[in-house]
């Protein structure tokens, strides 16, 4: 698989205070990755160092085939690392026009870009009258411009109400269904869970986990149950290696899966057994219990 970026033995240390530690992944194109973790645990960081913005301490990182020099790097990459700076006083075509004269790129780009964005009738508007996700929509047409070969998105979504956190979302899915490798850091589970397909875990600046997103945690997912014979359905799943461990909260029993099971499978052994189920829903652990697994185990 073709490698956009790849770092080794990253580590960044202000003072006494080590932002990033021994940090070590790839990112292979067509990706989405996130780069998830509380605040303070050294994503924008990170960031800040492929980006040659910040100074690693040691450790290195590479872009693409690895004998690019990062300055000729930075031209195939497209990066939102703070709030978008634009003139308030211009519309978002003269704005882009600008971006476009730093950047050498033609000025025929700026539409189709706004198109993709959602904000190709407001290109005349400007930029002072544009609510907050519609700035934040601007500035990803922006690193869009010089058609980078990866998206660098550091917390996209922040202070966005719920219908700017979904367009914002929708935008970075179309982006990467065209192609576009895309890299975004995240406190928020959710997003990560929406739109990335691999995810690296960090907190304390140290790497927790490094993978596919469907894959973080190997779980078989787990049932959701009623039955007016409760106890003799716990006494059953107890016994049973299928299952691991039991929750019950006011009638309601969840059952956490030792290995693959679907619903009717189970429904099935339950009838046989006697006891009819007033309520069955298979669901898949959420990334949050993952989350919380990975860290409390750490």
């Amino acid at each position: 698989m073709e490698q956009i970026l790849t770092i080794n033995n990253l580590t960044k240390k202000f003072g006494y205070l080590t932002a990033v530690k021994d940090l070590s992944f790839t990112i292979n194109k067509g990706n989405v990755y996130g780069i998830l973790g509380p605040n303070g645990s050294g994503k924008s960081t990170t960031l800040g160092i492929v980006l040659n913005v910040v100074n690693r301490t040691s450790g290195q990182f590479s872009w693409f085939d690895g004998k690019t020099s990062t300055h000729e790097a930075l031209k195939k990459v497209g990066a939102i690392i703070e709030r978008p700076n634009f003139y308030p006083y211009m519309t978002a075509q003269q704005n882009l026009k600008l971006v476009c004269k730093i950047k050498g790129v033609d000025y025929a780009k700026i539409d189709e870009k706004l198109e993709i964005v959602g904000l190709l009738d407001r290109k005349d508007h400007k930029f002072r009258t544009y609510s907050l996700g519609m700035k934040q929509r601007l500035a990803i047409a922006s690193a869009l411009l010089n058609d980078p070969e990866i998206l660098i998105l550091d917390e996209p979504t922040n202070g966005l109400d719920p219908q700017g956190i979904h367009q914002i979302r929708e935008i970075i899915k179309k982006i990467a269904a065209n192609g576009t490798t895309i890299l975004l850091a995240s406190h928020l589970l959710d997003e990560v869970e929406k739109v990335c397909s691999h995810v690296v875990v960090l907190r304390k600046g140290e790497k927790l986990y490094s993978g596919r997103v469907d894959e973080m945690i190997n779980s078989h997912g787990f049932f959701e149950l009623k039955t007016d014979k409760e106890d003799e359905l716990v006494k059953l799943l107890e016994s049973d290696t299928s299952f691991g461990k039991l929750k019950i909260d006011n009638g309601l029993i969840t059952a956490f899966l030792n290995q693959p099971m679907d619903a009717s499978s189970f429904n099935k052994l339950m009838f046989e057994k006697g006891i009819v189920l007033s309520h069955l829903v298979k669901r898949k652990e959420s990334l949050e219990e993952q989350f919380l697994q990975l860290t409390d185990n750490n």
